[in-house]
């Protein structure tokens, strides 16, 4: 018998909404899971946006408040909050299989995309036109990343304290190199202590869902959560579970080849990664370019723009970049296999450990989330992680600033603090040019995401065909 989301009856009382929608079969929300996936470009924000509006403003499915209080769940989580999203309203809507389908679906278009244009980077991607295309779209995801800082800022930075916790958090990873785990650690454990002792300071902001206030009455509304009570042992069997899909594969590998190859490499480094996400797609792309580019030597710094680039024009997650760090990681170092079959396993391994906690956070806290409801700690932790998430930002956007202007850099140390300074002679003012363009449109202009990428990419076709790039 097919599950079945549970309908609130009755409107409130002087409600002008229309009648209650129809209870809704796991059959039915199928498609709609599936177009949510299809739409889900631009970033978290016009992903979230996306299932407002169809969710909230069209089907009527959850209530404004719950989808609110669900968003807020997600962004205590690490990962990446819309995916969690769409798998905790699919789990509200027919349990553990809604949330696999909705889950899962907001990230199939983005699996095939990214592994279809990382084949053809492999192949390709030195070639011609493909080369100047990367060259522009490495100019507007510069833009795109200091947009993220100025957007995530004048949400997070509200006073002092978090200017200063967003700017220690810059110094602590730019000039002393300090791991990114750390500091969202060290962040989480200033804002619990300061929520729970009720400093003002540390008082989470609310999450917009990016559309209208819409009337019930709703198939979840603010008062109804079939799914909302776990049984007995409900969190051990969750764990048992959840941890054993993501983590036997992991050491099936280990065992199998042994802790020195990529293929181990990958997997034990995306799924620390997948624990410690925390503030977003931006924050955690720091951590994976100064550990796949510095530390394991996976791909050149101007490479991790490119994939960037792949991840903001497909649809889904803009996580999905470490798919294709994955595929380079392993196309690169393919032992007796096909470098083309090596790079795809890498790329799908790298998207397995990366998204099956997410259903494991899910599922293991959905059951209890009404307990999270006016935590003071939590709410203060997440404020101050959101907080240094901004100063983690920031250095991205510098990092790929100076490899996206100029083609040579150069370590600086002294004592204790290590960092990139550019070589002046290797400038490219083609590069500056287009990263300035791009800038200009986007904060200027207000010119789209979408329209910036494509504009630069073809500047970029056009500069190579006129032999300046």
């Amino acid at each position: 018998m097919a599950a079945t989301a549970r309908i609130q009856t009755a409107p409130e009382p002087g409600a002008s909404a229309p009648g209650a929608p129809l209870p809704v079969t796991l059959a039915e929300a199928v498609p709609v899971w599936a177009r949510i996936a299809t739409l889900s470009f631009g970033g978290p924000a016009g992903q979230i946006a996306v299932m407002h509006r169809l969710l909230v403003e069209e089907k009527r499915w959850i209530s404004e408040n719950r989808f609110l209080h669900a968003l807020n769940f997600c962004t205590l989580l690490p990962g990446p909050e819309a995916q969690q999203l769409a798998t905790y309203v699919g789990w509200l809507m027919h349990g553990t299989r809604g949330g696999l389908v909705a889950g899962g679906l907001f990230v199939l278009p983005g699996v095939v995309a990214i592994m279809a244009l990382s084949w053809v980077y492999a192949l390709y991607g030195n070639v011609g036109l493909v080369a100047g295309l990367f060259f522009g779209l490495k100019a507007a995801v510069l833009a795109i990343v200091v947009q993220a800082v100025i957007r995530i800022g004048k949400r997070a930075l509200k006073g002092p304290v978090m200017v200063g916790l967003a700017a220690a958090a810059f110094v602590a990873i730019f000039f002393l190199d300090v791991p990114f785990p750390l500091i969202v650690l060290s962040a989480g454990v200033i804002g619990y202590l300061g929520g729970r002792a009720g400093m003002p300071q540390f008082k989470a902001g609310g999450h917009g869902g990016g559309g209208k206030i819409v009337d019930g009455p709703f198939l979840l509304g603010d008062n109804e959560l079939p799914q909302e009570r776990a049984a007995a042992g409900h969190m051990v069997r969750v764990l048992l579970t959840w941890g054993a899909i993501w983590l036997v594969p992991v050491a099936a590998i280990l065992l199998a080849v042994g802790p020195d190859d990529v293929f181990s490499h990958v997997a034990v480094f995306f799924s620390k990664m997948a624990m410690v996400t925390f503030g977003g797609a931006y924050a955690v792309l720091s951590y994976v370019a100064q550990q796949a580019v510095e530390h394991y030597g996976w791909l050149k710094p101007g490479e991790m723009l490119d994939g960037l680039g792949m991840a903001e024009t497909t649809p889904g997650p803009l996580i999905m970049v470490t798919q294709f760090v994955g595929f380079l990681a392993a196309y690169r170092a393919p032992g007796s296999l096909p470098p083309l079959v090596a790079g795809t396993l890498g790329g799908l391994l790298t998207t397995w450990v990366t998204f099956a906690p997410c259903f494991l956070w899910i599922f293991v806290g959905a059951p209890y989330v009404e307990r999270l409801r006016g935590n003071r700690a939590l709410a203060g932790a997440l404020s101050a992680i959101t907080a240094a998430v901004v100063g983690v930002i920031l250095n991205l956007a510098v990092w790929f600033a100076l490899h996206t202007v100029f083609a040579e850099t150069r370590p600086l140390a002294a004592g204790p603090v290590g960092f990139d300074v550019p070589v002046l002679a290797s400038l490219n003012p083609w590069a500056l040019a287009l990263a300035t363009a791009a800038v200009l449109a986007v904060f200027r202009l207000k010119v789209g995401m979408v329209q910036t990428l494509g504009a630069c990419a073809a500047a970029g076709i056009v500069l190579h065909l006129a032999g300046l790039v």
